[in-house]
């Protein structure tokens, strides 16, 4: 009995070696709902680290934030430990956003550093972006599973959009782990909260059998506190419902959620035990519609917090035309009740409160909007018909001739009817041949530019077709070679009214190449000090390339 006393005196329970690999890459200064992802995440952090168990032992990872075009700016900010929830926050308040995103090898170091295929490990990436560096997340996520004791990596994507996601959920899925969307400071928050602040401590590692007389029958755990939720009145319970998501804090003298949270938890319906006292229960459904409900917890009684959203469940699948049996990725799906708004890309499913709910609806510059009236406990699917044709723009030199295949060309998509002024309204525009150009049905223009030559053909388009439209730039090619010159122009052969001559175009150095009509020009070609500028005539052909040499 001595023995065994020492024993349970001595031994200890590890905690959990958690590392998180923060995306610090450019696209981290882009914007949610106005404000910078970076300043987003470092807001969450702060928030979420107060909330970490003592002893867990937590590290920072950072990529992307020394250099631009590196695949190896990788740095262990924080190291894992207990307590660095300060220097952590400290770090993330100094992050530059600027290079690439080498997700796979940042993880794989983590990993490493976790000392993964010895010890149980965890990793939570935050990104806003896909692996730019030619390695493959998948692959590096299973070869991780394989090799270590107890790995896992959470995912949260951050502001990532549907599809985008699915390409790295799989690190997730391969380890284990879970993969969070969280396209607002809410659901961040609610993702780091289940991964880093919520992560329970590990099994002690050694566990020692001694003899000991048959412990008393401990009696069950009674909660003393029950919370449901359901969508509307007399409704089911949303039960094990993940998209609800509990806080519980203690009320001030005003009733008002005072302090850290108490407790987080994700689930319709679940049971709690805390001590005697008045609490605040915050509810939060999908991070749209938040219900508070006062509660308070007495000795020998059962407290029942119940929360009615008073909300329905859409799902609403963007679409080119009625007919299209699926969803368009491409879509973006902008929805708006109350003081809420968001923007899904594909299939758009979420839970709006009980009235008026708005579409918007986008496909390039093709726009839709519908309202949707929403009743309690209603579920409804819904086509978003967003009509939108495809236009797949070329060019070519000399109808017959040669095609163009430049990325300089400038395309446009234009109105078919000028404006008083005589300008046409632009619909959609690329550089390069070849490209693809949302555009709404009906009647268009379409331009293309290429050096000083240019052209346009119209033509039509219907809702969910793909027309390939041709322009033909009627032009050839002129290229200049002039040894020793600083200066290359290229100027009309003919001259106006005034006796001037139009310059088309120009450049710095020995050689110049330019796309023109066809036609007489002039080369002007001007040299440093005292040299004297030289001219040569040139003449160019449709489709044909003419070469001139100014000696």
């Amino acid at each position: 009995m001595l023995l065994a006393g020492l024993l349970a005196a001595t031994e200890t329970i590890a905690a959990d070696k958690t590392m998180i690999v923060l995306d610090a890459s450019g696209s981290m200064w882009g914007q949610i709902d106005g404000r910078a992802k970076i300043d987003v995440a470092r807001e969450t952090l702060g928030t979420v680290l107060k909330s970490v168990p003592v002893g867990t032992e937590l590290g920072l990872m950072v990529y992307g934030h020394r250099e631009k075009g590196s695949c190896s700016d990788i740095e262990l900010a924080v190291p894992p430990g207990a307590g660095t929830g300060d220097a952590i926050n400290s770090f993330v308040a100094g992050i530059n956003p600027k290079g690439k995103t080498p997700i796979s090898h940042a993880v794989e170091q983590a990993a490493d550093i976790l000392k993964y295929t010895e010890d149980k490990a965890t990793v939570v990436l935050v990104t806003d972006g896909l692996e730019t560096c030619e390695a493959d997340p998948c692959a590096l996520a299973s070869a991780l599973e394989s090799k270590g004791v107890d790995f896992t990596t959470h995912v949260v994507g951050f502001g990532l959009t549907e599809e985008e996601g699915r390409q790295v959920a799989c690190l997730a899925e391969n380890t284990g782990g879970k993969y969070f969307q969280a396209s607002d400071a809410t659901q961040l928050v609610a993702a780091l909260t289940e991964t880093v602040a919520e992560a329970p401590m590990s099994k002690p590692a050694q566990e020692v059998a001694v003899a000991e007389p048959e412990p008393e029958p401990v009696p069950a755990i009674e909660f003393n506190t029950e919370l449901d939720s359901v969508l509307a009145e007399g409704g089911p319970s949303l039960g094990d419902n993940n998209d609800v998501f509990w806080q519980i804090f203690k009320a001030d003298a005003n009733g008002q959620p005072a302090g850290d949270t108490v407790e987080t938890q994700y689930k319709g319906k679940y049971s709690g035990n805390y001590p005697p006292g008045k609490y605040v229960a915050v509810a939060t459904l999908q991070s749209s519609i938040k219900r508070e409900v006062p509660f308070e917890v007495k000795d020998g009684a059962v407290a029942k917090p119940f929360v009615n959203f008073d909300a329905g469940l859409l799902t609403i699948k963007p679409k080119r035309t009625p007919q299209d049996a699926e969803a368009d990725g491409n879509a973006a799906v902008q929805i708006a009740f109350g003081d809420y708004s968001t923007t899904y890309y594909g299939t758009a499913k979420f839970y709006a409160s009980a009235g008026d709910v708005t579409l918007n609806g986008s496909i390039g510059p093709a726009k839709v909007t519908e309202t949707v009236t929403v009743k309690a406990g209603e579920t409804i699917e819904r086509d978003l018909v967003i009509g939108s044709g495809i236009v797949l723009n070329k060019a070519i030199y000399a109808e017959g001739g040669p095609e163009v295949d430049s990325g300089d060309t400038f395309f446009e998509v234009v109105a078919a009817n000028k404006s008083i002024d005589g300008t046409r309204k632009v619909v959609a525009y690329s550089y390069g041949t070849g490209t693809k150009l949302d555009v709404p049905p009906g009647d268009h223009v379409l331009t293309a530019k290429l050096g000083s030559a240019t052209g346009e053909i119209p033509f039509s388009v219907k809702a969910g077709e793909m027309t390939e439209v041709t322009v033909n730039l009627n032009a050839g090619v002129l290229a200049i070679t002039a040894p020793g010159a600083n200066f290359i122009e290229i100027i009309s052969a003919a001259k106006d009214i005034q006796g001037n001559q139009k310059s088309l175009s120009y450049n710095y150095g020995t050689e110049w190449q330019d796309t023109l009509p066809p036609g007489d020009y002039v080369v002007r070609v001007k040299y440093e000090g005292d040299v004297a500028p030289k001219e040569a005539k040139a003449t160019v052909k449709v489709g044909e390339r003419s070469e001139v040499a100014v000696q």
